[in-house]
């Protein structure tokens, strides 16, 4: 079967959108740093559409790879054009099949340093964008991470950036260089699922730059922008099935295809150093304020997720159409939404916030994307606190009920002393710490995990966190529901 490639894309049945662009006069305007499925279903997605609506020219994507997880990446794109597929998984079961093309270069950077240093210093590029996953700030508040605590950062800095280890080091090293050159500066954009991503962004790209060259924070702070931004695509794994599917669909062999449900979703901090691409014309919504945006976002739907993972493998299901097609589960997932996360929100003019909401559930019930209940408790470390401890905090300092927020937290104690029982996998830098505080009795999780040691103090938290993780415990999931949705 022949793979997918520039020479393939006029064997492609007629139903199949394919980048009309690739002969065009392409400059690489965008650096990212983390092309992973989310990444190619969503920002790449966005740049293909203005790339084919003759729009974005200046705008073509180079990834990066920084880890050694990355070279199967590197491989499959080299072995293709850098073209991949994206197949978008209707609620009806309908498949619609495209072509993506906006990556046009593809490096790994153990492979050749210098050449991601020359493209990150090229004056074409403007925008450095980022998804390399909550926990991969090297500057975090939610937790207390600093840059000066992580090892890569102190052999980055130690040898002057001539050896960068972290996406930060990079774009130091690079704005270090443009500076030098009298080259103006790129814009950094987080695309992390994280409240104000743009100013963890800044703060662990600051950090980073004043361990070795103070004068040259300085002057990131005040030259360099960093908008945040909110993204929301649900974009699973690939399987073994995603490959045969192309495969079968489309007559050619994809090595690394993407699939996601249809929704999508990206609200940007119109704050930008050295223009932009006009992503309004593709369906983004550029706003001044982002922050309430994000807040939702993050609350409802990643918080939800969170909700969703522990209870819903506890309760034996695999798949997060499964579990939310259970009723006791998609109340206790709705009481989380409406009753504790939707207060703590500062709604925009104009924003259906309880539609929101029925659109959570349908995108969550639509049964052909086969999204995994592990992979949403994967780095739960690093998700917990960023998108259920905010609720439980604004909850708690308010004086209000907290007892669903509080049974998440008792899920995910019962889900990893499921993983020391040999039931789960996980995946997660703090999984040992994890494991070994689930393992103590329910107080003594709590304690064992920095993030939620506040908590403690809180006697209306306790209580209902107590009442869960004991109905978990003593008598299992039916039990648990009974306790949590008492007042349903």
């Amino acid at each position: 079967m022949e793979r997918l490639g520039v020479r393939a894309l006029e064997t492609l049945p007629s139903h199949v959108d394919v980048p009309g662009y690739l002969g065009d006069d392409l400059r690489i305007g965008i650096v990212h740093f983390g092309v992973g499925n989310f990444h190619r279903s969503h920002q790449a997605m966005y740049v293909d559409r203005l790339l084919e609506a003759g729009a974005g020219d200046d705008w073509a994507i180079c990834g990066v790879g920084l880890l050694e997880r990355d070279a199967p990446m590197r491989d499959a794109l080299a072995a293709q054009d850098c073209l991949f597929t994206l197949t978008l998984r209707e609620p009806d079961g309908q498949n619609r099949f495209s072509v993506i093309g906006s990556i046009r270069r593809y490096l790994y950077a153990p492979d050749d340093p210098a050449a991601v240093l020359d493209q990150l210093v090229s004056p074409d590029v403007r925008i450095v964008s980022l998804t390399v996953t909550e926990g991969g700030y090297v500057s975090d508040p939610t937790n207390g991470r600093v840059p000066q605590d992580d090892p890569l950062v102190a052999e980055e800095v130690a040898d002057g950036f001539a050896h960068p280890r972290t996406a930060f080091g990079w774009i130091v090293a690079a704005l270090r260089e443009r500076r030098r050159r009298g080259i103006a500066p790129f814009t950094v954009m987080s695309c992390d699922n994280i409240q104000g991503n743009g100013r963890v962004a800044r703060a662990s790209v600051e950090g980073v730059a004043r361990l070795a060259d103070p004068e040259l924070a300085d002057w990131i702070g005040a030259e360099v922008a960093f908008p945040s931004t909110m993204v929301d695509r649900i974009t699973p794994a690939t399987t073994q099935a995603d490959v045969d599917r192309v495969a079968t669909r489309l007559g050619v062999e994809d090595l690394w295809p993407v699939a996601s449900e249809p929704f999508t979703q990206w609200v940007i901090e119109d704050v930008f150093a050295a223009g932009r691409p006009p992503f309004e014309q593709v369906g983004a919504l550029l706003v001044s304020d982002i922050d309430p945006y994000e807040a939702i976002k993050l609350r409802l739907l990643n918080g939800s997720h969170q909700a969703l993972a522990y209870i819903g493998q506890l309760a034996g299901y695999t798949y997060v159409h499964d579990a939310v097609a259970d009723p006791r589960i998609a109340a206790y997932v709705r009481a989380y939404m409406e009753r504790e996360g939707a207060p703590t929100l500062e709604v925009p003019a104009g924003f259906d916030l309880p539609a929101y909401v029925d659109e959570l559930f349908v995108r969550f019930g639509n049964p052909h994307v086969q999204d995994l209940l592990a992979r949403l408790s994967v780095d739960a470390s690093n998700r917990i606190p960023k998108f259920v401890v905010p609720v439980l905090v604004d909850r708690v300092a308010a004086g209000a009920a907290c007892e669903v927020g509080a049974a998440i937290l008792a899920t995910w104690r019962a889900w990893c002393r499921g993983v020391g029982e040999g039931r789960f996998v996980i995946d997660d830098v703090d999984g040992e710490a994890l494991v070994a505080a689930a393992a103590d009795e329910p107080l003594g999780f709590l304690r064992g995990v920095p993030t939620l040691t506040g908590f403690l103090d809180a006697p209306g938290f306790v209580e209902a966190y107590l009442r869960a993780a004991d109905a978990l415990e003593r008598d299992g999931v039916e039990a648990f529901f009974e306790a949590v949705l008492a007042g349903e």
